[in-house]
């Protein structure tokens, strides 16, 4: 609701001056280009809320085609047009990136590459984690960590305030034995030296596809792979998405998947009007 109150302000001029009070209507979303859908459940609940019935013809995680009706909802019209542009704002959002996600799910298993999973990165728009979160969930993607006190996760500048990869590692061994420890390497030999120091991730940041082979290489041959989960993150798109995943790591994390995502086109249209006379 506070999306909506957000958009509203102090009150929907327009439709205050152009829809008589107890006007009744009834409008479908239609779905302008192929997508996954997201979002359905979440608009359901918003304008349920307002008072509305709302039809679902579609689930989250289906897909829909260009011109399909995906959801029907009825009642108060001013309430349906007052709430139009924030409903499909979340929606347009939501199926953007669950249908970035699967593209990118589908890649692998096209290749016949199994066992890596594609995650998402904390990249989300403000105020909307959860719901950039649980569109990479609906798109068949991983959604890591949701929060900062998941896990202990050592990024680059973190390495600068500690001093490196073993002082950061020392720093953290008081950590709960109930939260996972990942560190950020840029080199295929401190990949080794955290797996060694005990991570139980290690995150290959923005290494070309040659160096990440190396780092797992070099986990490999000191039998270390299998004692820790690799991710590869930085830099991944389409274009080299197989490159990477052949390399067989646990995780590959896509930033672009929240912060970048692909346009979805949705639109309401109103397809009746009652008109209840005073």
């Amino acid at each position: 609701m506070q999306f909506l109150e957000e958009d509203v302000g102090q009150g929907d001029i327009t439709t205050k001056l152009i829809v008589p009070k107890g006007t009744l209507a009834k409008a479908v979303v239609v779905a302008k280009s192929p997508c996954v859908l997201a979002g359905i459940e979440e608009v359901s609940v918003l304008w349920e809320a307002l008072g509305l019935k709302v039809r679902p013809l579609k689930k989250d995680g289906e897909e829909a085609k260009a011109g399909e009706v995906v959801l029907e909802v009825e009642g108060d019209a001013s309430a349906i047009l007052s709430s139009e542009r924030t409903a499909l704002n979340l929606l347009t959002r939501m199926c953007g990136i669950a249908t970035k996600t699967r593209r990118f799910v589908n890649m692998l298993k096209e290749a016949g590459i199994e066992g890596v999973k594609i995650a998402c990165t904390r990249k989300t728009g403000p105020g909307l984690m959860y719901f950039d979160k649980k569109a990479v969930e609906v798109g068949g993607g991983d959604t890591h960590r949701l929060h900062l006190d998941d896990m202990v996760l050592i990024k680059d500048n973190h390495l600068r305030v500690a001093g490196g990869v073993e002082q950061a590692l020392k720093l953290v061994e008081s950590s709960s034995f109930s939260k996972k420890i990942e560190i950020e390497v840029t080199k295929p030999e401190d990949a080794l030296k955290a797996a060694e120091l005990g991570a139980d991730i290690v995150m290959l940041d923005n290494m070309s596809v040659e160096d990440a082979r190396k780092a797992i290489e070099l986990l490999a041959s000191r039998g270390l792979r299998d004692k820790v989960l690799v991710e590869i993150s930085g830099g991944i798109c389409e274009d080299n998405l197989l490159d990477y995943a052949s390399l067989k790591p646990d995780v590959i994390s896509v930033g672009s998947l929240t912060k970048y995502p692909d346009p979805v086109d949705l639109s309401l249209e109103i397809v009746e009007v009652t008109r209840i006379s005073s």
